[in-house]
This record gives C-alpha cells, sequence and structure tokens, in this order.
C-alpha cells in the first residue's frame, strides 16, 4: 500500500506540474499575441493538445520512476506513448494552421491589385494542407509500428513497395492525377483563390483549391466543384490573370437619327455621377449599321469583375433612360408606298437608251444580243398548223439557194 500511495501521489503532482507548465506556456503565448495578434488562436485551439502532451510525459516519466515493471506496465506506457503521438501531430497540425493565417495576413486580398497575394495564399493553402496530411501518415505510422505484431507486417509491406507502388498507381490513377493537377495549379500560378473565372458557362470566383477539386462560387451563390484535372486539361476563362482590371462594353440598337454626340456627352456625364468607373476607359462607337439599325458599343472600365458588371447595368440603364426622352434615337420600323405604275416598254420603232434596262430586253441593243444567246438555229413557224418546223434560209422565205432546181 505504501508503493501504491507513493505512485498515486506522484502521479498527482505530475498531473498538476502539467497543468502548471500548460497555463504558463499558455501565459507566455497570450502574452506574445498582444504583438502578434495571430498567435491567440493557437492558445485557444493549442491548449487540449499541449495538456495532452504535458501529462501523457509527465505520467510516463513518473510511472518509469516510481514503479517497477509489472504486468500492467506495458500495456499502460504503449497507451501513453500512443497520446503522445496523437497530441504531438495534433499541435503540429495547429501550428501549421496558425503558420498559414500569419502569411495570409500579410498578404491581404481586398486591395485593388491583389493578384500577388492570392498567388501567396494559393500555394500556401496547398502546401498547409500537404503538410497535414504528411503529419497524419506519420503519426498512423508510428503508432503502428508501437506494436510489436505490426513491425514485421510493416517490414513486408516496405520490402515489396515496388509492387505495391504499382499496384497503387494503376488502381488510383484519377486521384493520383487530380493531386498533382492540384500542386500543378498551386505552383504554376496559372489559377488563384479569389480568381475571377469563367467555366462551363458560369461567372464565378475560385473559393478554395485543394489536392483534388476546386470550388467555384458562381454569381448567385451556387457552388461548383469541378476536379484539379479540369484547370489542366480544359481551356478557362481568368479575368483576373494578371490584373484584376477589365474592359466591359454595353451595345445598344438604335435609330439612324440617334444624336451620337449627345449619347456621348449622356455617357460621360453618367461615367462622372458615380464611383464605379476607374478613369481609365470611356468610349462610345458604332460597330455596325444594317436593316434600318445602327448599333452603338459603349465601352468603359473598371477596377475588377463584380464592379464591371454593375457599371455596365448602370450605363445600359441610364441610356436606355435617355433614349426615351429623345424625338429620335429609339428603333422604328419605316415603309414606303409606292403609287406610281411599273415603267412602261418603249413603243414599236422607237429607239431605247443603250442598254439603260434590262440586258436583254428593253432596247434594240439588248434585243440583238439575246438573239446571239438562242439555243437551236430552227425557229417556230407560226404559219404552220401542224406546228412542224422548218429551216429558215438566211436569203428569203423559200428556204432555197440560188443553186437550187
Amino acid at each position: 500500500m505504501p508503493d501504491v500511495l507513493v505512485t498515486l501521489l506522484s502521479l498527482v503532482a505530475a498531473v498538476a506540474l502539467a497543468l502548471a507548465v500548460s497555463w504558463l506556456i499558455g501565459r507566455a503565448v497570450r502574452a506574445a499575441a498582444r504583438r502578434w495578434p495571430l498567435l491567440d488562436g493557437l492558445t485557444r485551439r493549442g491548449r487540449l493538445p499541449m495538456r495532452m502532451l504535458l501529462i501523457s510525459i509527465a505520467v510516463t516519466v513518473t510511472i518509469e520512476l516510481t514503479t517497477e515493471p509489472a504486468s500492467w506496465w506495458p500495456s499502460t506506457t504503449h497507451l501513453l506513448t500512443i497520446i503522445l503521438i496523437i497530441a504531438f501531430a495534433w499541435l503540429l497540425i495547429l501550428v501549421s494552421v496558425v503558420v498559414e493565417q500569419a502569411i495570409d495576413a500579410n498578404y491581404p486580398t481586398d486591395v485593388p491589385d491583389n493578384r500577388h497575394a492570392r498567388r501567396v495564399r494559393t500555394q500556401v493553402e496547398i502546401l498547409r494542407r500537404l503538410v497535414s496530411v504528411v503529419i497524419v501518415i506519420v503519426a498512423i505510422a508510428a503508432i503502428m509500428f508501437t506494436f510489436p505484431s505490426l513491425r514485421g507486417f510493416g517490414a513486408s509491406i516496405l520490402a515489396s513497395a515496388g509492387l505495391a507502388s504499382i499496384i497503387a498507381g494503376l488502381a488510383a490513377q484519377t486521384s493520383l492525377a487530380n493531386i498533382f493537377a492540384g500542386m500543378q495549379i498551386a505552383f504554376s500560378d496559372a489559377l488563384r483563390v479569389d480568381d475571377v473565372v469563367v467555366v462551363e458557362g458560369e461567372w464565378g470566383r475560385i473559393e478554395q483549391v485543394t489536392m483534388t477539386y476546386v470550388v467555384v462560387q458562381i454569381w448567385d451563390d451556387r457552388r461548383l466543384v469541378l476536379p484539379s484535372t479540369y484547370f489542366t486539361t480544359t481551356p478557362f476563362q481568368n479575368w483576373t490573370r494578371e490584373s484584376s482590371e477589365l474592359l466591359g462594353s454595353v451595345e445598344l440598337d438604335v435609330d439612324w437619327t440617334v444624336p451620337i454626340d449627345g449619347l456621348r456627352a449622356e455617357m460621360v456625364r453618367l461615367l462622372d455621377g458615380t464611383d464605379l468607373w476607374d478613369h481609365r476607359v470611356a468610349v462610345v462607337q458604332v460597330t455596325d449599321a444594317t436593316e434600318g439599325r445602327i448599333r452603338v458599343r459603349v465601352l468603359t472600365s473598371a477596377e475588377s469583375g463584380p464592379v464591371l458588371w454593375d457599371l455596365r447595368c448602370y450605363l445600359r440603364e441610364g441610356l436606355v433612360t435617355w433614349l426615351q426622352r429623345q424625338d429620335t434615337g429609339l428603333p422604328r420600323a419605316r415603309v414606303e408606298m409606292l403609287t406610281e405604275g411599273r415603267p412602261e416598254r418603249p413603243a414599236p420603232g422607237r429607239r431605247a437608251p443603250d442598254d439603260t434596262g434590262a440586258l436583254f430586253t428593253g432596247s434594240e441593243r439588248a434585243l440583238a444580243r439575246s438573239l446571239r444567246f438562242r439555243p437551236h438555229p430552227f425557229e417556230v413557224d407560226a404559219e404552220e398548223s401542224e406546228g412542224s418546223t422548218r429551216p429558215r434560209s438566211p436569203h428569203g422565205e423559200g428556204g432555197g439557194t440560188h443553186g437550187d432546181t
């Protein structure tokens, strides 16, 4: 009993000491959080894994120092070792999350030109996820190797690693392709978080980039989830690849009588009255004039895709309202009624102007031209009652020649 009491008191003292050390570490981190506010998240999230880590260490050391080897000792130390591995891996993952948050804080994306910040944040997010996966795999492997019966199994697996890797590669070909595509997206700078893209005919922004898939937040708050291989094998539009500044157009079909100068002046007035315009581009051009209407294109610019959308709607509404107040400009359909008859053909014997009408009719020269294009040298003789044809001699009506007998 004295040995048991000593062990129990030692364990209580060890747990108390571990909790005290955890409290001191928490106070130190909170004090440092006044200068680095992001450490406050580590204090709140890492309290439990830190206590688990310190208590498992303290209890393990206390048992080894105060007790003799017994039947319960191996299983207890084994359990404490597993808890120690889990707590340490948990704490490392939390540290990686805090490091990611610290980097994100140094690269804000709520600025007009945030291309570099979005690239850094995308790469850091992919790396943090990769580090978390590696930590979990290593922790599981460490826990498995604490079991003596699994050590031989692990050695046999390592011995056949070549064959296993081939089989795994064939079985998980799609998954591995997505993983490598995710790493390619992270470091090729072709796609970043908060990029404005057009995929599958939908316009939206990149909300999340993982190792295997990409989440696109569409303009109406839907989520489009695409595999990472989609962005490495399929063309897509990236509106913020080099810069967030964009050009947009508003097209109007108006009547030919619309005052273009007045329309241009109205566009300038509308742009000067809004903060959506970035004062880079403001152009009015007539791009087409067919079918009784003209097409006017108003080209303008904004600092980002969402702002450009609102600016285009604002301009379209203002210009339509201005056209409604004008006497001219709205599209119209015109019909011309002809009251005069068709022109008469020239009377026989009257000479018409040469070739002012049709090509084969309407003038003597045109009629002579048509005679040369008759398909057969025989003509129908209207005097023959039976409708037969006879050759017409160029020397007269008899059809003979001066050599006839």
